[in-house]
């Protein structure tokens, strides 16, 4: 992948194996380490906004108390 218009240039420290292990993936997989980065924080990233959503999405449920479900499935005979 070329920088384009819209990419920003950081400057990123790796540990010197996890490098060495980029530089292999990169050199096998034909993407440059950049495109490699991209991929892994555009991932990381879609991961987070699914965790987002699913917090949103439950955030009208009934709040339940760790103690009070414990009680009650003491009463009932669940555990």
């Amino acid at each position: 992948m070329q920088a384009s218009a819209t990419s920003t240039r950081a400057t990123v420290y790796f540990d010197g194996e996890l490098h060495q292990a980029l530089r292999l993936k990169a050199a096998t997989s034909g993407l440059s380490i950049s495109d490699l980065v991209n991929r892994a924080v555009s991932a990381a990233l879609a991961e987070d906004a699914d965790d987002v959503q699913a917090h949103r999405d439950r955030a009208l449920e009934p709040v339940v108390d760790f103690a009070d479900l414990v009680v009650s499935l003491k009463a009932s005979g669940k555990i």
